[in-house]
């Protein structure tokens, strides 16, 4: 079971937290970092010192970690123009010698897009396959010769499909809980899957949705990475549970039935529980960045007894 810790950093971040956040990922053992791509706090706080961009954030730690896989859960479709996005994330490539990861969703928070002047268009899941069809596209045409696409919503010609990652081939993740069209989705492109926040059945469901795609589509439904993002509250009695509970705004039981929380102990029996159901990999949404201890705690007692 990998652990990756994934950030969120629209509730409020510097680049400067981030990059402690990350060289702690790297140190203490931890497989990958990821953060989510948003524009705009949600719910409670204030967000302050504001947002920050998930590429430029992305591009900055690629030059100052040396091992942990770097990606984000989930660029926005509706951020960026695909041509454009599949130059960002192959130069970050490059930057970071070939440690790169592109998690692409539609995009679906109506009120960043406001606030920010960032259209939000109706027909949203149509877009996100040709971007995925074009960002792979671009990827994979051969060095000399060019890359043409004509969708509905995109038109390429003659592009010289430039730069190229450094990896041979940059892995790309899908998710979500839609039933029909993200399965399909994610056997035609992914090679992960992610679950994000859900529960044991629920994950197990879905896994055996995009199994049942990708077998249809033509692959093994082992070809791809099923994993699961859940939030994680762990302490090393109850008060100390109690008291990370609260520095995030959650109720202990509200994150013990919905999340990773609790003891080690008590943590470590549930991630057996996803294992059992196929997800091989956990992203850990870390929420309150200036707990370094909490990551700690996580390396030396959970991850620690993991197989």
């Amino acid at each position: 079971m990998d652990l990756r810790i994934f950030t969120e950093p629209q509730q409020g971040a510097t680049y400067d937290t981030l990059l402690t956040v990350a060289k702690a990922t790297e140190d203490l053992g931890f497989d990958a970092f990821f953060r989510s791509d948003h524009y705009l706090k949600m719910g409670s706080g204030d967000g302050l010192p504001g947002p920050t961009d998930a590429w430029i954030t992305l591009a900055g730690l690629a030059r100052e970690t040396q091992r942990i896989r770097l990606g984000t859960l989930m660029t926005a479709g509706t951020f960026r123009l695909p041509g454009v996005l599949a130059i960002q994330v192959a130069q970050v490539d490059q930057m970071s010698g070939g440690r790169v990861e592109l998690g692409l969703g539609a995009g679906w928070f109506e009120e960043e897009h406001a606030a920010y002047g960032i259209p939000f268009p109706k027909e949203k899941f149509g877009r996100l396959e040709e971007q995925l069809e074009i960002v792979t596209g671009l990827w994979a045409t051969e060095p000399g010769r060019t890359f043409d696409f004509h969708g509905t919503h995109y038109q390429l010609k003659d592009s010289p499909a430039l730069p190229k990652p450094t990896q041979p081939k940059i892995p790309v993740l899908v998710g979500g809980h839609g039933a029909t069209r993200t399965p399909k989705l994610a056997a035609k492109y992914a090679d992960e899957f992610n679950m994000p926040f859900a529960s044991v059945e629920d994950s197990e469901r879905q896994f055996g949705r995009v199994r049942a795609a990708a077998e249809e589509a033509g692959r093994k439904g082992d070809d791809l990475v099923y994993s699961n993002a859940l939030v994680v509250c762990v302490g090393r009695d109850d008060q100390e549970v109690a008291r990370r509970a609260a520095a995030i705004g959650r109720e202990v039981d509200e994150l013990k039935l919905n999340g990773l929380a609790g003891s080690p102990a008590e943590v470590v029996d549930k991630i057996g529980r996803y294992a059992e159901i196929g997800s091989g990999r956990l992203y850990l949404q870390v929420l309150d960045l200036a707990d370094l201890d909490h990551l700690e705690l996580i390396s030396a007692q959970v991850q620690a007894q993991l197989p």
